[in-house]
């Protein structure tokens, strides 16, 4: 029986790759834990959900901002711009982009297995 267990996301469990963008996820203790990184001019409706169809993203997160500005622009017509420290939670029905010329990196804690499934 292992006591303790150290992954890092240089070395991810999986890397899930599209345009302008890439989300590394690691699995430890039962949770999997993403990292994103999208580069200035990544949305998501243009460069993960035009490749399934989706107008939204579905996927419920709960994250904190490492670096860089990204929006969550909600289907109801609210949009929150979300910066390096903010620690968020998203709900279901939304759309994101990258906010000015920084990249964008964010960890999430919560609905990181469900994010791009399918997108390699």
């Amino acid at each position: 029986m292992l006591d303790v267990i150290l992954k890092r996301f240089e070395e991810p469990d999986e890397v899930r790759v599209f345009e302008k963008g890439k989300f590394e996820l690691v699995t430890v203790g039962g949770m999997t834990i993403g990292r994103a990184s999208y580069e200035p001019g990544w949305k998501w409706s243009l460069h993960v959900g035009a490749a399934t169809g989706a107008k939204s993203c579905m996927v419920e997160h709960v994250g904190m901002v490492v670096s860089g500005r990204a929006t969550a622009a909600m289907d109801d017509g609210r949009v929150i711009e979300m910066r390096a420290g903010d620690v968020f939670y998203i709900s279901p029905g939304h759309d994101s982009w990258v906010v000015g010329n920084e990249p964008y990196v964010s960890f999430h804690f919560f609905g990181a297995e469900k994010y791009a499934a399918g997108k390699k």
